[in-house]
């Protein structure tokens, strides 16, 4: 079965979401929940990130660093919101793809740089 998940990285600013609204965009998102979106780098860095029903968001970075987040859908994307750390850029939204466990497909993080994303099994 194929769903929408998304290719966040990071970085966003507080959206209010109504509750269907949260129900609609983590249907969309099943294949995300219990599963890791990896961001692979073109030098070998990488980031892991996580997404859970309520709309928790998490990430960890191949150099050690963690963030929080919540996520949220806005139309076409996906964003996230109350980032913690704050960071340098205070919004970040990235479509959501179509993908199944074992998937990959090309993206940009929040400063353009070329990722590739994998949508691996388990966490």
């Amino acid at each position: 079965m194929r769903v929408a998940v998304l290719i966040a990285v990071m970085l966003v600013a507080p959206v209010s979401a109504k509750a269907s609204d949260r129900g609609r965009a983590a249907d969309a998102m099943q294949a995300a929940f219990g599963n890791t979106v990896v961001s692979h780098y073109p030098d070998g860095d990488w980031v892991k990130h996580w997404f859970d029903r309520d709309g928790a968001y998490r990430a960890l970075f191949s150099d050690g660093r963690r963030l929080t987040a919540r996520w949220a859908r806005e139309g076409d994307k996906i964003c996230l919101n109350e980032i913690r750390p704050r960071m340098i850029i205070s919004r970040f939204c990235t479509p959501y793809i179509e993908a199944s466990v074992g998937e990959s497909w090309p993206g940009r993080d929040p400063l353009g740089r070329r990722v590739r994303n994998e949508l691996v099994a388990g966490r």
